[in-house]
């Protein structure tokens, strides 16, 4: 976390932000127009005093100072008044400044939806409608000293206002009632339009709010609704409350229903909660329910033409949704629903699909608002900023945290703050605690336990290893993490670890720690290093402990020593964790038989306890030097037993008989040096789904049959004197991928082509591997990757065999297939392939002469190349390939027609060709291929590009080995009106110095990252048609006629380079061949 003081005090624009422009903050309650003449001394006059007494801010234009510029300063009186009062009179009309304030009223309805409201005082609201009688008069007699588009403004302005509902006094009537009615109107209204209070510090506040108005979407017709969702104390309220202010004056009606999940429990509930609705919708004698039924169908009735913003503020429940807003049905066009919750469950199971999460504050924003409460607005002085700062690393941008903790810090010296923050990491603030534990309460018995296991012991550990681990009959811990996500009290990252805000995890803790403040060996769980020494060496566990992890977060000293009697009170112990070190004795007299998970790192016994026998034990993970009897007697009787990993065991010379083992899913053993024998029952386990045994380097064979049919990852990996791969049987479709590097296989058997699911085959550094049969690839079509890299012994591949029957046709689509096979040293052939390879990589295959699919191409029997192809130092090939060019007419017209472009410096014979010449062949050659699909091609080669390319460019030194030009741009012009499908770029980098990568840009858009370090020709051929699509992809229209290839270039922090020789950047524009001649 880096963090830089703020500058801000009470009077700056980070301070100021309290001041939101998404609240309208109104400098008058109400706004009097009226004819002087007619009624300052008498109604108005009395309105007015009667508004004032009861505490309403009016304005009346008495209050104006002379001399003023009145009109403009009326102009923005009423522009900053929440409600206008027009009283109408007889001669209302005749005063055009009258006219011009109702004109600038309605604008303002408009503009900022003010409230107007209309007294007809003894005038008839018809003659203001039609502007008939002596309102008529007026008008025309104003008319004729004015422009004609202002006295229609004035007549739209009565008609508007005559259609308002208001008050109509006739002459006799009881004024002062109608004054009493019209104060209590404005007073109810002023209520309702009162802003809710938001924060005293607004920070952070308005971008969120801008995100959640762009969700809204106000203009929209149709009815919307919408959550906020989010953990405790995180801001939801406050962002409800703000987007409340800052739209509400846009709504007909509009209604914050606050605590819904307290008020539903309290008396009356729902019900009560459904009047309040109804009260803020109905203004004048809303109606009254008696139960929850009623409420449903009087709320559905008065809503279904109204537009109404609608705030339920923390739902919890289903029903209370269902019975206050029970679907967008309910409502009128251009309404809005804000649901703020912590159960994303809810909003999903009632439709609410768009759902908007709050996020922490950043880091920038959590010390503004620590600060302003911790200083009260003043700056952080320097001696308390790094305390500060530790304070922002523990609330991890939780608003409700920061203000809690700035406040009770606030005032205090620096030993008071050091001494608090110590506190706060082993004692939540009871008024943080009380509001996260909200989440808690709310969930079910068992739920709770998931929970708390998470907190206490599996935060960041990997989603399946905590399934496996809390897997229990009274537990269901897949759909327990499922509502812990919707309730936001955890996230499952990107690579499926478990996240919880360290605050949660915190309450979490406590609520273990009150189980028995004072007595650590009657809680249900321990995982502080001390709890656990204490209880372990001085035997103080009771039967209430469950759970016991210890993770030693770094390489410290501290150890645990075990004794005889360290376990013999634990009877109920179901998890065990330890890791590194960090427990030390060789036997115990007890191991509790209910443990579900033993997982100890580093385990330190010698023996196990006669009677520990642990059929409930799902979780077997141990990492030596210790011995097994566990192993060689117990697992028998273990029929929940899912996963076992042993590592580095002494003495463990066979895997038992595991056919008890009936839902085991993964096994694994790892470096176990003694061990020689697996039983064939490890063949037969339907649930497996991993076996894993590497670098066990005793290990010669693999006894029985495999037929596993739920079998997904095998790997033997490491296992040095493994001669002989165990034969498969059966149906074994699931098997994705099987790994035997580093094994002693001298070949495969047959059996290997029935594992048609099969897509990644490593046989890496099988030094003893002859030969590899073509036949067992018929059956892999899944096949993606074959690695051979490294088999010395390997002198063709695939090994053909004469007794076998030809090839079956494949019918289906088949995978992409990479072969590899860098580093063979004694091949020398790739013959046909029983499938096509879209992927061949053989560097360092010095011995390597011929590869058949190259050979076809030179002879004119296939024109398609590899989509990539490595021939790094396969000199030997490349020679080959090259006097092939020259033999083949076809090709060797198109070679030499381009040489005579550029003479070859290098001029020789055919049979000792330069390696300029030889250069321009292989291009050829692969050119040659060059159709509707890409392709890569690596080669040796040690001389620049060919001068015939349409574009070069060298790459240059300095006199001291420094890279002068590291980028340049080609512009390729692209004739008009032609066929795009028959062209293509050919992308080329000649590098001739180590550690070096290449970026190829095209119009901007990065197409290739090539890294080189050797003396070789990398070619990238792409058809334009490809480019094209690649920029619709990015949203880029297609060039006109010009494309702009940059390369550049970047050497690596340690380079090591030989000499600088040069090196080489360019660009081919390539035609279908056949316009050249072929």
């Amino acid at each position: 976390m880096n963090l830089s003081k703020p500058q801000f005090g009470p009077s700056s624009s980070s301070s100021s932000s309290s001041s939101s422009s998404s609240t309208h903050l109104f400098a008058h309650d109400v706004f009097l127009s009226f004819r002087g003449a007619d009624t300052r001394n008498n109604f108005t006059g009395h309105l007015y005093r009667n508004l004032v007494q009861e505490g309403i801010n009016t304005f009346i234009d008495n209050e104006l100072t002379r001399g003023e510029d009145i009109t403009k300063e009326l102009l923005e009186v009423i522009e900053g008044s929440r409600i206008s009062i027009v009283v109408f009179s007889a001669n209302y009309a005749s005063s055009k400044w009258c006219l011009d304030e109702l004109v600038k009223i309605f604008q303002s309805k408009e503009s900022k939806q003010q409230i107007v409201y209309p007294i007809f005082y003894k005038v008839d609201p018809s003659e203001i409608r039609h502007q008939k009688g002596q309102v008529g008069d007026a008008i025309a007699h104003l008319s004729k000293y004015k422009d004609n588009k202002k006295a229609e403004s004035w007549k739209a302005a009565l008609t508007q206002a005559a259609t308002l509902s208001g008050w109509h006094i006739s002459d006799g009537g009881n004024e002062a009632n109608v004054i009493d009615e019209i104060v209590k109107e404005i007073s109810t209204k002023i209520m309702k339009c009162t802003p809710l209070d938001v924060a005293t510090y607004r920070v952070g506040i308005e971008s969120r709010v801008e995100e959640i108005l762009k969700l809204l979407n106000v203009a929209e017709d149709d009815p919307h609704m919408i959550g906020i969702w989010g953990i405790g104390g995180i801001g939801k309220t406050t962002l409800a409350k703000a987007v409340y202010n800052s739209i509400s004056h846009k709504f007909e009606h509009s209604c914050f229903l606050v605590n819904v999940r307290e008020e539903s429990f309290s008396h009356e509930g729902l019900v009560k909660l459904q009047n309040n609705f109804l009260s803020k919708i109905i203004e004048r004698n809303p109606p009254s329910v008696t139960n929850v039924d009623e409420g449903i169908i009087v709320l559905k009735q008065k809503l279904r033409k109204k537009r109404v913003l609608l705030v339920l503020d923390d739902v919890d429940r289903l029903d209370q949704l269902r019975k206050l807003a029970g679907g967008c049905d309910w409502f009128g066009p251009r309404s809005r629903i804000i649901i703020t919750t912590r159960d994303k469950k809810c909003l999903r199971a009632h439709t609410v699909n768009t759902i908007y999460e709050v996020k922490e504050l950043n880091d920038e924003e959590a010390l503004k608002l620590f600060n302003f409460n911790a200083f009260k607005g003043s700056i952080c002085t320097d001696d308390f900023f790094e305390l500060a700062t530790e304070v922002i690393h523990y609330a991890k941008g939780i608003p409700l945290v920061l203000e809690v903790l700035g406040s009770d810090l606030c005032g205090k010296d620096k030993d008071d703050w050091k001494d608090a923050l110590e506190y706060y990491r082993r004692y939540p603030n009871q008024d943080i605690q009380r509001t996260l534990q909200r989440s808690y309460e709310g969930l079910e018995d068992q739920i709770q336990q998931v929970f708390l296991h998470i907190a206490c012991f599996f935060k960041g550990d990997k989603q399946s290893y905590v399934l496996n681990a809390l897997q229990n009959p009274d537990l269901n811990p897949m759909y327990a993490l499922n509502v812990l996500k919707e309730k936001a009290l955890i996230k499952i990252e990107k690579d499926n670890s478990i996240w919880m805000h360290d605050l949660i995890e915190s309450m979490g803790k406590e609520i273990v720690r009150q189980e028995s403040p004072d007595e650590k060996g009657r809680r249900t769980r321990l995982w502080l290093y001390e709890d656990v020494r204490e209880i372990l060496e001085e035997n103080e566990g009771t039967d209430k402990i469950k759970g016991i992890v210890v993770r030693r977060r770094s390489w410290s000293s501290r150890t645990i020593w075990l004794n005889s009697g360290s376990f013999t009170n634990l009877k109920n112990l179901q998890i065990f964790i330890v890791d590194n070190y960090v427990l030390h004795g060789e036997s115990v007299d007890y191991l509790p038989n209910k443990l579900r998970v033993f997982d100890w790192m580093d385990c330190s016994l010698r023996s196990s306890p006669t009677n520990f026998n642990p059929r409930e034990l799902v979780m077997l993970h141990v990492r030596g030097p210790c011995t097994t009897p566990l192993v060689d007697e117990g697992f028998r009787n273990m029929r929940y037993l899912k996963s076992v990993k042993l590592r580095d065991l002494d003495g463990l010379t066979r895997i038992p008989d595991l056919s008890g083992l009936t839902s085991l899913q993964y096994l694994e053993l790892f470096n176990c040096d003694d061990l020689v024998e697996v039983h064939p029952s490890v063949g037969r386990l339907d649930k497996l789904v991993v076996l894993k045994l590497t670098h066990c380097y005793k290990l010669q064979m693999f006894q029985g049959r495999i037929n596993l049919k739920s079998l997904e990852t095998l790997d033997l990996s490491g296992c040095w004197n493994l001669k002989l791969f165990p034969e498969i049987v059966g149906d074994m479709k699931s098997l994705n991928r099987l790994d035997l590097c580093g094994t002693g296989i001298e070949e495969l058997p047959c059996s290997v082509g029935n594992l048609t699911g099969l897509k990644s085959l490593s046989l890496n550094s099988c030094h003893n591997l002859t030969n590899v049969p073509s036949s067992i690839f018929y059956g892999l079509q899944r096949l993606e990757v074959l690695d051979l890299q490294c088999c010395y012994k390997l002198g063709t591949f695939p090994t053909k065999s004469e007794s076998l029957p030809p090839p079956p046709v494949f019918t289906t689509n088949l995978t992409r297939l990479q072969v590899r096979l860098g580093h063979c040293d004694r091949l020398k052939e790739i013959s046909e392939f029983p499938r096509e390879i879209d992927g061949l990589s053989v560097p360092g295959c010095g011995s390597l002469e011929r590869i058949s699919k190259l050979s076809k191409i030179l002879e004119g029997k296939d024109s398609k190349m590899f989509g990539r192809l490595n021939l790094t130092n396969c000199k030997r090939l490349c020679d080959n390939l090259a006097r092939g060019v020259e033999v083949d007419k076809r090709l060797f017209h198109v070679a030499k027609k381009r040489k005579k472009m550029t003479p070859s410096p290098f001029a020789g014979t055919k049979e000792l060709m330069g390696e300029a010449d030889k250069l321009t062949s292989l291009l050829t050659l692969f050119f040659a291929c060059a159709r509707s699909e890409e392709f890569q091609v690596e080669f040796p080669a040690c001389v620049p590009i060919p001068n015939w390319f349409t574009c070069r460019q060298d790459v240059n030194w300095d006199v001291n080995g420094k890279v002068i030009n590291k980028e340049h741009e080609f512009c390729i012009e692209i004739p008009q009106n032609s066929n795009w499908d028959n062209k293509g770029l050919a992308l080329c980098i000649q590098s001739c110095f180590f550690e070096v990568t290449h970026f190829v840009y095209i119009n901007g858009i990065q197409f290739d990252e090539k890294f080189m370090w050797n003396d070789e020709v990398w070619v990238h051929y792409i058809p334009l048609v490809t480019v094209i699509r690649r920029f619709s992809e990015c949203g880029m229209p297609p060039p006109p006629d010009m494309f702009r290839v940059m390369f550049r270039l970047e050497e690596s922090s340690h380079v090591v380079r030989k000499t600088p020789l040069g090196g080489s950047w360019g660009v081919h524009l390539i035609e279908d061949l056949e316009g050249e001649g072929r």
